[in-house]
């Protein structure tokens, strides 16, 4: 890894032209901040930062994905931001870090060995800040990094250092097998469990 690569992503701001093509192999193997504060609601773990991501300095940046939609469609955020408005999350009582930290052009890059260390980082992690709740955002990321092959979606039996543990789908655009409502009503699932609350009425469908 070079220097420039080992760099953390410097956010831009809203409305900037979108990263070239030379910008977004330049951000391979970049890492950015994790949203993070102690005490939250739930914290969402991804797989790893997208070149996007790397790029712009904001989680699920890349156009297509469909974080953002279903953490609004899943009753989490009282409007739909965009992801360079991520900052406003821990007031919410939201946070997003990575079960590993390198930026790739895609998931399947990561070895095995990254997604075990990763688990371990993130746990560790979660002792340090004490979320009550951690989400995976990947099932497939989660059944390797924590050696649990046979794990499916929803709440896990085990906790994670003391927090409950959600496993929700990937909301990357090429996941095919749930569409944008499909995952809003899965987002929905983990914060009437996380809030015992309904879900909040008024949130789009379609």
């Amino acid at each position: 890894m070079t220097a420039e690569r080992a760099r953390v992503a410097r956010p831009v701001t809203p409305g900037s032209v979108r990263p070239s093509r030379a910008d977004l192999a330049a951000a391979a193997d970049r890492t950015i901040p994790d949203v993070l504060a102690p005490g939250l609601t739930v914290l969402f773990v991804g797989i790893n930062p997208g070149l996007w991501s790397a790029a712009t300095g904001w989680h699920f940046a890349r156009p297509g994905n469909r974080f953002w939609p279903a953490l609004y469609r899943g009753g989490f955020t009282p409007r739909l931001l965009h992801p360079s408005q991520q900052d406003e999350l821990p007031a919410l009582g939201l946070g997003i870090t990575n079960m590993a930290a390198r930026a790739s052009a895609r998931a399947d890059e990561l070895s095995t060995e990254e997604l075990l260390d990763g688990a371990a980082i993130l746990t560790d992690k979660v002792a340090r800040y004490r979320p009550r709740w951690v989400a995976v955002v990947g099932v497939t990321a989660y059944r390797i990094g924590f050696r649990r092959p046979k794990a499916t979606f929803g709440p896990q039996p085990e906790p994670l250092a003391g927090a409950r543990l959600w496993v929700l789908p990937n909301p990357s655009g090429l996941n095919a097998h749930f569409t944008p409502v499909t995952l809003g009503l899965a987002f929905a699932e983990l914060r009437v469990a996380a809030s015992g609350a309904s879900p909040a009425s008024g949130r789009p469908t379609g």
